[in-house]
């Protein structure tokens, strides 16, 4: 059977492009498409979609209040349509803290070519959408109240793999995986955390110009300082560092410190920032030093980075079915052999903290 999406949208000519795909897949089937939040309200009275496609600034009702009220009355897989401006992603962390699985952008000059060009991502995310569990979605928001097709490169197209395992030392941290559901997956990670806890790198797949909003909003709410990755920043405890959207995240050493690099590059597994490029700079890097951890996402993205991390010595975990709102990433991973154990969504930051106290390492203090 299809899958029905219903698209939300003011622009008549972006109504009509995202129509135009979404038919054009056979696995899917437009079931409307409509001006704003209260017609699609009148027509869900009928009838109810898998999937919404929504704007977020529109007449009469704004998709914040939209998304909300379908989160509290009938939870359903979201995927917002932004502009790609500040003000843009400022609006869409506020989607995110409502539950949306996942974000498409959408520039404010010649949107029209712009979605058309992106037709295929278009398409994969909406797929990706359908398949999200939304019990566990809106319970990782309860708990804590631009991917391109192109050939599927891997992390050697950044980098060589490790040739040898690192010496362990004191200087522990942790490397973190997530795309779809991975926004609220990741605020339910870093809010169980204290003040004192390991330095952390992540990636998580959003579009650019939306990280560093995510970034700010969750170091609002965080114990932890929380950053979009800035090239050399330095991993250090009570931190977390933060891909920005469009570049790769790798972990250097110098010495007894850790330090990121933001480089260019081209899609490794179809995405960029790749989790496959970090957890394979984090087994050259760090080795037995690092925890490794793949959360929900579609897709195979960590996989064989996590089986380096795994074989270089390091510890590697993934997030498990029955709390993932997409297991693809972590099964891909533990089909690999790299993972050495799965556990739920609530139980990382135990597992990270067990860690992290393990070596008896007590560096405290929130970042300056």
């Amino acid at each position: 059977m299809k899958k029905k999406v219903l698209i939300v949208d003011d622009s008549a000519v972006i109504r009509q492009v995202l129509s135009d795909i979404v038919s054009k897949d056979s696995e899917l089937e437009v079931m409307a498409a409509v001006h704003d939040p209260i017609f699609a309200m009148k027509r869900m009275e009928s009838d109810w979609p898998d999937v919404i496609l929504l704007d977020v600034e529109m007449p009469r009702m704004d998709g914040i209040t939209f998304l909300r009220k379908i989160m509290s009355e009938h939870p359903t897989p979201v995927v917002i349509c932004s502009t790609l401006t500040t003000e843009g992603a400022e609006t869409t962390m506020q989607a995110i803290a409502a539950g949306v699985v996942d974000i498409i952008e959408k520039p404010k000059i010649n949107p029209k070519e712009f979605l058309s060009d992106e037709a295929k991502l278009i398409i994969d995310v909406v797929k990706s959408a359908a398949q999200a569990k939304m019990k566990n979605l809106t319970a990782a928001t309860l708990a804590t109240e631009k991917r391109k097709v192109a050939p599927k490169l891997t992390a050697d197209a950044i980098m060589a793999p490790a040739t040898g395992a690192m010496k362990q030392t004191t200087d522990q941290l942790i490397a973190i995986g997530t795309s779809t559901g991975g926004i609220q997956a990741l605020e339910s990670v870093l809010t169980g955390l204290p003040r004192v806890s390991p330095g952390i790198v992540i990636v998580q797949h959003m579009p650019e110009k939306f990280t560093a909003s995510f970034a700010e909003r969750l170091n609002g709410i965080c114990e932890i300082d929380v950053k979009e990755a800035a090239d050399k920043d330095r991993v250090v405890p009570g931190r977390a560092l933060i891909a920005p959207g469009g570049m790769h995240l790798m972990l250097k050493r110098s010495g007894a410190q850790y330090h990121v690099e933001v480089v260019d590059g081209p899609l490794v597994s179809r995405h960029k920032p790749s989790v496959d490029v970090l957890f394979r700079s984090v087994a050259k890097s760090a080795g037995k030093n690092a925890l490794g951890i793949i959360m929900t996402g579609m897709g195979d993205d960590g996989a064989s980075g996590m089986k380096e991390m795994h074989d270089t010595g390091a510890l590697t975990i993934a997030q498990d079915e029955a709390s993932c709102v997409v297991f693809g990433m972590p099964n891909e991973a533990v089909k690999k052999g790299g993972v050495d154990k799965t556990v739920s969504l609530l139980d990382i930051p135990k597992e990270i903290m067990k860690f992290y106290e393990s070596e008896g390492i007590h560096n405290s203090g929130k970042c300056a």
